[in-house]
This record gives structure tokens, sequence and C-alpha cells, in this order.
């Protein structure tokens, strides 16, 4: 663990889903709802938001850790970001994200007090819609207590090496130690809700996560998923999940993971 009063964390930021399924990514899609071009997703921006959550709290983090984040204005493609992260009395890190012309994020990381470990005896698999054949986003299909398919995906060492170059990733831990990035386990939650609703484009606004194990590769994940809420506010509709992230002994993470899952410049088109 470092001692330093703040860490300071600089990337040339990478849109990586340019070409997604989700169009918020793609320039032009982007700037039809006012932006400057296509987002950076959030889930890349809270990736570089846990470079210096490794660097004060170590792998133990990852282990024990939880963190939140909230995303407020657009990190674009090749924008230099600063991440700035200082501690306080507690022990506790809290984060800001920037750009030359916008603040854009913030969140805040700690340790939980005791080491948890939660063994899957509950864990139920639910079957996914078929992908092609998936209902749109909706009040209905993403009413409130409803239980979402459970979304698997190997963790391809091929497949983590490359997300590590492109989140511009300098900490070595995870090649070294062939542990799955932070930022991978919460694009998980993306696609437990894009595998089993058919999206326009769509925002992620936050999420609050809690650790309990860490990922490596070669494991095979699954997720757990139920909607814990799903309104209106401003013309948008919103959706919370609760996300849990699943291995084949124990629950490595969750999420409470929060999007609007149809803007309100989507409507009058449809």
């Amino acid at each position: 663990m470092t001692t330093a009063e703040s860490i300071n964390h600089t990337i040339n930021a990478f849109n990586i889903s340019a070409d997604s399924e989700n169009k918020i990514h793609d320039d032009s899609v982007a700037k039809r709802f006012g932006f400057q071009g296509g987002l950076v997703p959030g889930v890349e921006v809270y990736a570089y938001m846990t470079n210096p959550i490794i660097q004060y709290f170590g792998d133990s983090w990852l282990e024990n850790g939880n963190a939140e984040c909230k995303f407020m204005k657009p990190v674009y493609d090749g924008e230099q970001t600063q991440v700035k992260a200082v501690k306080n009395d507690n022990s506790k890190l809290f984060i800001e994200v920037t750009t030359p012309t916008n603040f854009c994020a913030q969140g805040k990381a700690g340790m939980a007090k005791a080491r948890e470990i939660c063994y899957r005896a509950d864990f139920i698999p639910f079957p996914s819609p078929d992908f092609e054949t998936r209902p749109d986003a909706s009040p209905d299909s993403l009413q409130k207590g409803k239980s979402l398919g459970t979304f698997q995906q190997v963790m391809a060492e091929e497949d983590q090496k490359k997300y590590l170059a492109d989140i511009r990733e300098n900490l070595t831990i995870y090649k070294d130690e062939k542990i799955v990035h932070p930022g991978w386990i919460l694009r998980m939650a993306n696609k437990a809700l894009s595998t089993n609703v058919k999206l326009g484009p769509w925002i992620h606004v936050g999420s609050k996560i809690q650790n309990f194990g860490a990922a490596h590769y070669g494991e095979t994940l699954f997720t757990q998923t139920s909607i814990k809420d799903s309104y209106e506010n401003k013309g948008h509709l919103f959706v919370e999940m609760d996300v849990k992230i699943v291995n084949d002994t124990k629950y490595l993470t969750q999420i409470n993971h929060t999007a609007i899952y149809r803007p309100r410049q989507v409507i009058p088109a449809n």
C-alpha cells in the first residue's frame, strides 16, 4: 500500500467500443445526441479509475475492496484523461476523472472491514433469450424484481492482454498474476443487460462494486442478475440492476449497475 497523499494516473483515452452494438459509442450517432463524438464507455473510465486504487490498496483490494463510480460528462477518444485519487482520514480514496474540457467522473474506494468469502450455493442460472429475438428494452422487459438470463464468458488470456493494452494499463500485476482486470468484470454487467434485451443507444451512468475475490485467466465467469428498479426521470428511462459475478465455486463481485437504457432523445424517433 502506498502512503502518498494523492495518486495521479494519466492516459490518452481510447474508445474500444466504436464498432459495438451500442451506437452511443459511434461518432455520427453520438453527435445526433449532442455529444462531440462517440463516448468512451463508462466501464473503461472505471478501468482507468482502478489504477490509483490498486496503487494505494494493493492487490488485496481485488479480494475485499469496494468502489463507487458516477459518470457526469463524456470522455472522448484520444483525450488526455487525468485520474486523481486523494485519501482522507478514514483511508478512503476519493477519485476524480477530468479531461482538458470536462469534469467527467467521480468515485470513491475503500476496503471492507473483514474478509468475506461468498460460496455460490444459492447460484441459480437462468436461460437467456435467443440473441436475435431478444425483447426490446422496455418497462415490461426490465420490470422491477425480474431475473435476467445468465451470461457466461471464458476469460481468455488473449482477450485479457488486448484489453490491458486498450485501456493503457501500466500496472503489471494483471499480466504477471493472470488476473482479470476489474474493468472487464464491470463490462460483464453491461453484457448482462445487452444479452437479455435489445437496446438502441444507451448510457451507463454509474456503479457500486464490492469485490469478494479476483478472477483469473482461463476461468469461466457467470452473471446472476435481477432488476432492482426501473423508472423514468426527466424523460430518460433508467434501469438499476443487481449483478453478481460468479466462478465455479464462489461469488467474486457484486455490482449495483445503473444505466439509461432509453435516452429521451430516442423517444421522438420511435
